[in-house]
């Protein structure tokens, strides 16, 4: 299997709509984990009612993962790596 961008263009058209896809799921999913550990973290500027519940520092401190992984999928989603010679 291919392993950089030069190798773009020797992939089939299945393999393209596959990285295509893993590509818009990244970018989903990021969007969402980020989304939520943005809510976590940042609890009280949302006036939600869910304060009480989830401001202590174990939430917080989750709500910083989650931004983090976020963070990590939306740049995997950005350099469609997904070949990887073993």
């Amino acid at each position: 299997m291919p392993t950089s961008n030069n190798d773009h263009d020797s992939l089939s058209r299945r393999d393209k709509g596959f990285i295509r896809m893993r590509s818009i799921m990244d970018y989903g999913m990021g969007l969402m984990w980020t989304g939520m550990g943005i809510f976590l973290v940042f609890i009280k500027l949302f006036n939600s009612g869910l304060e009480s519940r989830f401001d202590d520092p174990a939430m917080k401190t989750f709500g910083g993962i989650c931004i983090l992984y976020g963070a990590f999928r939306i740049y995997r989603g950005y350099k469609k790596n997904y070949w990887r010679e073993r």
